[in-house]
């Protein structure tokens, strides 16, 4: 064990002498494994940040939560089969809760109505335009997901009364009061007052494309006397039991609505069940695409890598005929000689890898620095795997030349001009 050890941090020595003495070949040969480390580390890290961000909007739209709408989140661009189908109304979302609570052992909680619209909002001056508007009942506190920064939601009597009450999304407060307090204040919304009386944390936005920060909510009963219902914005919201059964609690209401609509067996559905696993079978292929483009172009830069290296050792072997056989005719072994143009190669490719590691965290580190919101993650795993790919890089390509250089016979070796 004590030879091995010696004949190993000696063949480490040697390697780095080599290194240090032909530093631009070094680093030119290194320079493929340098770019493939690049492109597997960028990769990993661009899809680790899909993931990151796809977790975090979908925690903001509610996991456990499914919904009821006229069309398709997804895949609707031929509308013709859509826009003949009923809206979804309050009275729809009220016998959906009767055929829940009286389904033994149901995969579904509760249900909730909401009806949104885009419009404008004033107050001391200011006016703050499209902002998302919901009206729903006080239901929708058990599947709002955002904490409170002030205040509270209305109540049941509040939904009921059609009290003229909001709460608004930290965007919104901020335009409309940046130096006032906020709950208490009165906003203008279709020229009616609105009582703020809450106002939500942030919560950034739904996959860079929706801010959850620009929303306002009222009650029902005060959304329907100015808005209306009866337009593409309505939605049942209903809360799963368990979001590890999406695919049984997605059967359940399914065959719940159907019953809500009266359709008969056989009959298409006349409406659409939407999730946030919509948006994740969209992002999927992305992130294939990613990986497949990222996996081409560690691949073609850590084969010609491989082959620079490979060549620059056999050029090493060639140069150092002479002290190979000199050495072996000292009886140096073969596994000797063999472990030491190995390291060499391994060294190269292990000092590439570090670089690449560098450039990538300097890239990583500007990115989130430009960017701060945008989800990006360097993963401790990533390091470790780029390592394994440098040094079995390293392995790969210098195992024969080094093997040719452990063959060699001394005396041939030692007559080499």
């Amino acid at each position: 064990m004590d030879r091995l050890i010696y004949e190993f941090t000696e063949a480490v020595r040697i390697a780095m002498a080599q290194i240090r003495a032909n530093k631009m070949r070094s680093a030119l040969t290194a320079l493929g494994v340098i770019i493939g480390i690049v492109a597997v580390t960028l990769m990993g890290t661009a899809i680790r940040g899909i993931d990151i961000g796809f977790d975090k909007s979908l925690a903001m739209l509610g996991g456990d939560v499914l919904y009821v709408d006229k069309w398709p989140w997804i895949g609707s661009e031929d509308w013709w089969n859509y826009v003949d189908r009923p809206y979804v109304h309050p009275e729809d979302a009220v016998a959906l809760n009767r055929i829940i609570d009286s389904t033994a052992n149901s995969e579904l909680d509760f249900a909730v109505f909401s009806g949104t619209a885009a419009t404008n909002i004033k107050a001391n001056g200011l006016s703050v335009s499209n902002v998302f508007t919901r009206g729903t009942t006080a239901e929708y506190g058990r599947i709002l997901t955002a904490d409170f920064a002030q205040g509270r939601l209305f109540t049941e009597s509040e939904n009921d009364s059609a009290r003229q009450v909001c709460i608004l999304g930290s965007d919104v407060a901020q335009a409309l009061f940046p130096s006032r307090p906020v709950l208490g204040s009165t906003v203008t919304v279709q020229g009616q007052p609105f009582e703020v009386i809450g106002v939500l944390a942030r919560q950034g936005s739904f996959l860079g494309l929706f801010s959850f920060d620009n929303q306002m909510v009222m009650p029902l009963g005060a959304f329907r006397k100015y808005f209306g219902v009866r337009n593409d914005g309505t939605e049942i919201m209903v809360r799963m039991k368990d979001k590890t059964r999406i695919n049984e609690a997605r059967e359940e209401l399914t065959g719940d609505v159907r019953r809500v609509r009266g359709q008969l067996p056989g009959q298409a559905d006349n409406f659409s069940i939407n999730g946030g696993e919509v948006f994740k079978e969209k992002l999927d292929p992305i992130k294939r695409g990613i990986a497949m483009a990222g996996l081409f172009v560690t691949g073609l830069s850590l084969f010609v890598g491989a082959i620079g290296i490979m060549n620059i050792t056999f050029v090493s072997v060639k140069e150092r005929t002479k002290e190979i056989g000199t050495r072996k005719a000292l009886g140096a072994r073969r596994f000797t000689i063999l472990l030491q143009f190995l390291i060499e190669a391994v060294s190269i490719c292990f000092l590439g890898g570090v670089v690449g590691l560098g450039v990538t965290y300097l890239i990583f580190t500007a990115v989130k620095a430009a960017m701060p919101n945008f989800p990006i993650e360097f993963s401790v795993v990533l390091v470790f795997v780029s390592m394994i790919v440098s040094v079995a890089t390293g392995v790969l390509s210098g195992i024969i030349p080094a093997w040719g250089a452990s063959r060699l016979d001394p005396v041939v070796a030692l007559r080499y001009e």
